[in-house]
């Protein structure tokens, strides 16, 4: 099984994973099509970057020819006094700047700089962010992976301030940069694939960090939100290792949180952050092959009081959420009564999340939970290039055995766009093949 594994011992930004998964893929290809999704003004560069001696990339995403930055505030700093921070403004204005600072703030900041630039003030709403990510150039699994990440970003800052998703106007995360952070790495986990995504344990850091609402304790709040049900821990360096962004693309894509797997690892990227500590800062991460056998779990419950259209609802939301298989089987009920008996086959770290979901969408009171063995063919993917268009094809194989099958949503599409049957497609598939 394709396995992606990122490591978060410094914590995760969203140009950290960007740089990270980049290193996984054609980088070249990535920067190509990220420079050209139609994102306006924006620019991404894969620079060079040693940290402890450790070779990785770091991957700038430029506005109009600028890179965007956070200040840490460390325990030393205190409001009243002058210092030299050469930073970029997160305060809640909306006017750009083209006067000389020549009057007095009211916390007491000496800037030794000019403003001859527009700051990127745009305070975004949900629906203006949907809007951006809809008028991209990506798929539409792109399209829907993005939306999905900002709307837990959103869910997690109206927590925090205690309002509605509606009423939710982005601040940091809705800057030009963060949404290209957050579809970069969408459009390189399409790239890469992977069946399985683990993730470690995150460094949040500690500390206080400046943002938009004010000086805020690490994890700021919306971070903290997002990270519940995630092992996280402080660590030993002072400082924002984890960022709302960072946060919101683990927690959408990690299947589970957890020690790295046993896995044949292929190919190792390194994410460099800007900061620089006496460890390395980086995120890494490893994409290889782990084996599918290994124990699973059965939830099972009987079903005589709900429609067809609401079970096949809960199956959707049971497979869209990482469940490895559900199915159903017409069974007698009591009282002679004609019902279902529901499975839904998933992971053992999946338990909790399954369970509470076939309660959220079934009618049962009760779920039976049985442990399997499973064993499993090994599976990779190709693409096949058709002259209207690509075509992955699935290949399983291990105990003596191996088959390929193409992926039926690829063969379907291309079929109903071109008025072609399902044999039609792939029979194309088998004279391509040669």
């Amino acid at each position: 099984m394709k396995t992606l594994y990122i490591e978060c011992r410094m914590g995760a930004a969203g140009d950290m994973l960007n740089a990270a998964l980049s290193e996984l893929v054609d980088q070249q290809a990535y920067l190509g099509k990220m420079n050209s999704i139609g994102l306006e003004g924006i620019t991404f560069k894969a620079e060079p970057s040693v940290k402890c001696g450790i070779h990785g990339t770091h991957m700038s995403v430029l506005i109009d020819g600028e890179e965007e930055e956070t200040e840490d505030v460390h325990a030393h700093e205190h409001h009243d006094h002058d210092h030299e921070h050469h930073h970029h403004h997160d305060h809640e204005h909306e006017h750009d700047h083209h006067h000389d600072h020549d009057h007095e703030h009211e916390h007491h900041h000496d800037h030794d700089h000019e403003h001859h630039h527009d700051h990127d003030h745009h305070h975004s709403s949900m629906q203006d962010i949907t809007a951006i990510i809809n008028g991209l150039n990506v798929s539409d699994q792109v399209k829907k992976d993005a939306i999905a990440v900002y709307g837990l970003i959103a869910e997690a800052e109206s927590a925090a301030h205690n309002t509605t998703v509606d009423q939710i106007h982005f601040h940091e995360v809705g800057s030009r940069d963060a949404v290209a952070d957050v579809v970069g790495v969408c459009v390189l986990m399409e790239m890469i694939g992977a069946e399985r995504v683990y993730v470690s344990p995150v460094n949040t850091g500690y500390g206080m960090v400046r943002c938009a609402h004010g000086i805020l304790p690490v994890p700021a709040p919306a971070t903290a939100y997002l990270l519940k049900g995630i092992p996280t821990y402080a660590g030993r360096f002072e400082g924002e290792l984890c960022t709302p962004t960072g946060a919101a693309l683990l927690k959408y894509f990690g299947d589970s949180f957890e020690n790295m797997p046993v896995m044949k690892t292929e190919k190792v990227g390194y994410g460099m952050g800007k900061k620089d500590f006496p460890a390395a800062n980086a995120v890494r991460a490893f994409l290889g092959e782990s084996e599918e056998d290994g124990e699973v779990l059965e939830l099972v419950c009987n079903i005589d009081d709900e429609s067809s259209e609401e079970i096949g609802f809960a199956s959707e939301a049971l497979m869209a959420a990482g469940a490895l298989d559900v199915y159903v089987i017409a069974a007698d009920m009591k009282k002679n009564r004609p019902g279902h008996l529901f499975t839904c086959m998933c992971r053992i770290n999946d338990r909790e999340k399954m369970v509470g979901l076939m309660f959220k969408h079934l009618t049962t009171i009760g779920i039976r939970e049985y442990t399997c063995r499973r064993h499993a063919l090994n599976r990779s993917f190709r693409t096949v290039e058709t002259e209207y268009g690509p075509v992955r094809i699935k290949r399983s194989e291990g105990y003596g055995t191996v088959r390929e099958k193409a992926e039926f949503e690829d063969i379907a599409k291309i079929a109903k766009e071109h008025d072609l049957s399902l044999a039609d497609v792939r029979k194309l598939i088998t004279e391509k093949e040669g």
